[in-house]
């Protein structure tokens, strides 16, 4: 094998993966390096989007179906792999079978900012180059709770997807995106679902009317969201855990067959050992870069999960496309152009935002309005029943320029792309008023919103 390598990516994600593509077009011989051989594509393919998406859709059919939910959720993990498996094999595929790029499995620490070591099932290697890219991801956060560790009953978000039977009570630690979407999946199969969230406020990064819509949506479906608790221990039983909960009156104890923790994300940069090559991270182990996702360190760059910012695979392929500019371009592209970032929440209804909230375009100094549409006047959401939901948006008064949208309705994942476009383009609200849009569509229903 060789040692030397024009260029060096550490990790089989979004990013890492289409950046060893481009890097090989250009005539450059790449080694791509990935720790786990159930990772090449990277965490939406095997542990993120992808797989949760397939039991979200999985969910929806057992909540309007016949069949038995613990028979459905059984059919549902096996497709939800069949599929991961198959994308994973296609990733690995469309890079393995070029002779320019070798795909090397094991564990990659830097030994100076031109060489890394990778220690291999077989033993370690010492690789060479002139340049590096990072994208190793990000991996769930363990909080440090009395019983959590070692305890068969506790999950993660990515063994949780392989559990074969469905379990009666799920208790979930945490509610931000992850738990809450998970949440709402388990609700979707019959279980007894509860959400325990350290704070006073259920989702408080999203704006207070959205959030309370979710938050009634989730308890009509069956499950229940506890603010303000402090978990205090989890015991293992047999066949079950206890979590040992402290809210603001008293001690309380939640037994179920499956914990899910949901406390975020941290950077994957712990065994990298960016110190010897002069990489700098911030206080919560993220990648410090600039503007072209270029490290402290000249001659490597970091994308995605890495980075300490938005964990969206889409976020990994637009750094992908900052890195390209300032490598294989000519340096247009970078992070300070971005423009607004949606991203969506695969509920039951989804919901979907982009930009400001009320109250930070209040803060912000805007002279603010907004337009407000529920999901049960749209025909199309009536054609899905699925009338739940609200639709808002937030306006600038002054120049009619769209702020802000939150969307908790049918294919809000759809509708917050054309809301990205239109403030992007730095285009006035009425022209989504005054768009043509088919029938019946959730589309449409963007022109009563900003009938304003």
């Amino acid at each position: 094998m060789n040692t030397k390598y024009d260029d060096i990516i550490i990790g089989f994600g979004k990013g890492g993966k289409t950046i060893a593509g481009a890097l090989e077009k250009s005539g450059r011989k790449v080694a791509l390096i990935e720790k786990s051989a159930k990772m090449y594509g990277g965490t939406c393919i095997n542990v993120g989007c992808i797989p949760t998406k397939s039991l979200v859709h999985s969910a929806g059919n057992a909540a309007s179906g016949c069949i038995e939910k613990s028979i459905a959720y059984v059919n549902a993990v096996a497709r939800k792999t069949q599929l991961v498996e198959r994308l994973r094999l296609k990733n690995y595929k469309k890079l393995d079978t070029n002779p320019n790029i070798t795909i090397i499995d094991g564990t990659a620490r830097f030994i100076s900012d031109h060489k890394v070591e990778v220690q291999r099932v077989d033993g370690v290697l010492v690789l060479e180059s002139g340049r590096f890219f990072i994208n190793t991801g990000s991996s769930p956060f363990i909080p440090p709770i009395q019983g959590i560790q070692g305890n068969p009953y506790v999950y993660i978000s990515e063994n949780l997807l392989d559990k074969e039977t469905l379990p009666e009570r799920l208790v979930i630690i945490g509610g931000g995106y992850i738990g809450v979407e998970f949440a709402s999946i388990y609700a979707d199969f019959g279980v007894d679902v509860t959400i325990l969230q350290d704070g006073p406020v259920f989702l408080p990064r999203e704006d207070t009317e959205i959030a309370d819509m979710v938050k009634q949506n989730l308890e009509n479906r069956g499950a229940r969201v506890l603010t303000e608790v402090l978990v205090q221990e989890i015991k293992q039983k047999e066949g079950f855990a206890e979590v040992v909960i402290k809210t603001k009156d008293d001690i309380d104890i939640l037994p179920a067959e499956a914990v899910l923790v949901a406390t975020g994300r941290r950077p994957n940069t712990k065994e990298l050992n960016l110190e010897a090559a002069g990489v700098h991270v911030n206080e919560r182990g993220g990648i410090i870069t600039d503007n072209s996702r270029t490290t402290t360190a000249p001659n490597i760059f970091a994308m995605g999960d890495v980075t300490g910012g938005l964990q969206f695979t889409y976020i990994s392929l637009d750094d992908y496309r900052i890195v390209a500019s300032k490598i294989l371009g000519d340096g247009s592209y970078t992070l300070d152009k971005r423009g607004a970032v949606p991203y969506s929440v695969f509920l039951n209804p989804p919901f979907s935002r982009v930009g400001m909230s009320e109250k930070e375009a209040v803060e912000a100094g805007y002279h603010v309005k907004t337009a407000k549409l529920p999901a049960a006047a749209i025909p199309k959401a009536q054609v899905l029943e699925q009338p739940d939901g609200l639709l808002k948006a937030v306006l600038d008064a002054d120049t009619n320029k769209i702020l802000g949208a939150h969307l908790f309705c049918e294919e809000s994942h759809e509708l917050i792309n054309l809301i990205k476009v239109a403030m992007d383009a730095g285009l006035d609200y009425t022209v989504l008023k005054n768009m043509i849009f088919t029938h019946p569509t959730m589309g449409e229903a963007l022109n009563d919103l900003f009938s304003v």
